[in-house]
Formats: C-alpha cells, sequence, structure tokens
C-alpha cells in the first residue's frame, strides 16, 4: 500500500468537492428552466448527454444545448435532488454515481400538466482541463417516470447486475 502526502489527500478532497459542485451547478441549470447555455458549460466541446430510451443521446455542445432548450417547454417544472454520490477520482478523470429524485411537471401534447415523479441513476464522467472539472459524460438511467399518484411499483425498470 502507498502512502499518501497531506498534500495529496488536500487534492484528492478538493477535486471531490469541486466534482459535487460541478453537480449540483447542472442540476440548478436544468431546475432553472433547463438553461441551455448553463448547460452546455458544464461539459467539455465533445461531451455526451445519455438520457436513454427516455431522453436520448446528444453528443457535443449544439445537440446538448438543441435538446435542453427544447426540454422546457414539456418539463416546465424540475427540482433536481441528486443522492448518494460515490465519486472516484484518478489524476484528471473522475467518476461519479448519484440518485436522483425529481419531482417534476410535465406538460403533454394538448397544454396539459401533469405532476410526476422521475427516479434515475446518474453515471458521470468527468475530466479536469486547466484546473477545471467538467462533464465528459452525463448518463442517466430511467428508473421510473410515473405520475405522482401512481403506483410506480409496476412500472420499475429491473436494475441491471
Amino acid at each position: 500500500m502507498t502512502e499518501t502526502t497531506l498534500q495529496q489527500q488536500v487534492e484528492h478532497l478538493t477535486s471531490i468537492e469541486a466534482i459535487k459542485d460541478l453537480k449540483a451547478r447542472y442540476c440548478a441549470f436544468c431546475d432553472d428552466g433547463y438553461d441551455a447555455d448553463g448547460i452546455c458549460s458544464v461539459f467539455v466541446p465533445d461531451g455526451v448527454f445519455d438520457g436513454g430510451e427516455e431522453f436520448g443521446v446528444h453528443q457535443g455542445h449544439a445537440a446538448i444545448h438543441t435538446f435542453f432548450s427544447g426540454v422546457s417547454s414539456q418539463i416546465t417544472f424540475a427540482a433536481h435532488l441528486v443522492l448518494n454520490p460515490v465519486i472516484s477520482v484518478d489524476g484528471d478523470r473522475a467518476n461519479a454515481k448519484w440518485w436522483l429524485l425529481m419531482p417534476c411537471t410535465l406538460r403533454d401534447e394538448g397544454g396539459q400538466s401533469e405532476g410526476r415523479w422521475l427516479v434515475s441513476q446518474y453515471n458521470d464522467d468527468m475530466v479536469r482541463r486547466d484546473g477545471v472539472w467538467r462533464f465528459q459524460a452525463v448518463r442517466a438511467v430511467v428508473r421510473f417516470f410515473v405520475p405522482h399518484l401512481e403506483d410506480w411499483a409496476e412500472r420499475t425498470i429491473a436494475r441491471d447486475g
């Protein structure tokens, strides 16, 4: 086992806190009407947002911007509550896993609003460039996305492996 210096420990913990801040800013931009410019600012230029079957895969700032610019017309309120971070840092690369619990308001094509619950697991890859952490990839695995008064037990997506 290798010993780490106090300086290495401080750098490691500082990276973890910066990554938590990065995720918090991403969530704040989402909860502010899906601010597409803000969301793009936390991704590297060739970054990927992968929302799976529910929300699609979008690579690069232009595609990410287009996707999030359109989301606010469908999801008119969202509270991205991320929980239980598990963060691994290896130099200028990191991975973080989080749970998302999101109460939201969804507008259908007829203009009717419906309260919903979204529960997802995030699996994010980050890179540090010029001392700044940004997302290389944000992957959201939707476990359920149901009306707030509906039982989600029958609609929960089984956990992989």
